[in-house]
């Protein structure tokens, strides 16, 4: 199985259009096109999940103008992106199709492919008691790495064949109840990523 992108080239920068935060702030937060191909038989659903790997592990260091987080500092996951019950007949998600925007507090019920659903990204944790923009994250929210970072951070897309049509997840699932959940049933795996930074010199030690 093969998943690919137009908004972005494997491995190569994703554009300011879809991610959360830029440097001036804000961004147009709209999720990429993705695509996928060569599915093997016995497929009854599909799960995505879209998962930065390369998040600060010290949260004091996020957003300070008196340093620069080291390129070192050990990571961790941040998901964006919890998708499951995909119908085995889709092949592609439309640029936009699920996020056009910010939406404070969390989008309740984001748009997607029809019958599938949307489970919590990691910016409900992030910006948990924001009085502002405190909520539950369905869906699609975008890259938003730390300014101060000289780490260039990389945004895997990962596809999920299954032999079930629909995972037994809670109503509020997180990408760790879809894993759980989705343990001996998926048939194969692919992938795709492109990288984030907000940082002028990420990349150097």
């Amino acid at each position: 199985m093969r998943i690919h992108s137009h908004s972005f080239e494997n491995g190569k920068p994703i554009a300011a259009e879809f991610a959360m935060g830029q440097s001036d702030g804000f961004a147009a937060n709209r999720n990429p096109h993705l695509a996928w191909d060569g599915v093997p038989q016995g497929t009854r659903s599909f799960a995505l999940l879209c998962i930065d790997t390369d998040a600060p592990s010290v949260a004091a260091t996020v957003g300070r103008d008196d340093l620069e987080i080291p390129v070192d500092q050990p990571r961790g996951d941040f998901v964006h992106w919890t998708v499951v019950d995909i119908a085995a007949d889709v092949r592609e998600i439309a640029a936009g199709s699920c996020s056009d925007g910010i939406t404070a507090k969390g989008k309740s019920h984001p748009p997607g492919p029809p019958g599938a659903r949307q489970g919590l990204n990691d910016y409900t944790g992030w910006f948990a008691g924001n009085a502002d923009m405190g909520g539950d994250y369905f869906g699609y929210d975008g890259p938003y790495p730390p300014f101060n970072d000289l780490r260039t951070h990389r945004y895997f897309f990962r596809l999920f064949a299954l032999d079930v049509e629909t995972l037994d997840l809670p109503t509020c699932f997180t990408a760790a109840d879809v894993f759980r959940a989705m343990f001996q049933h998926v048939l194969t795996e692919a992938s795709v990523h492109g990288t984030y930074s907000l940082h002028a010199g990420a990349g150097r030690g």
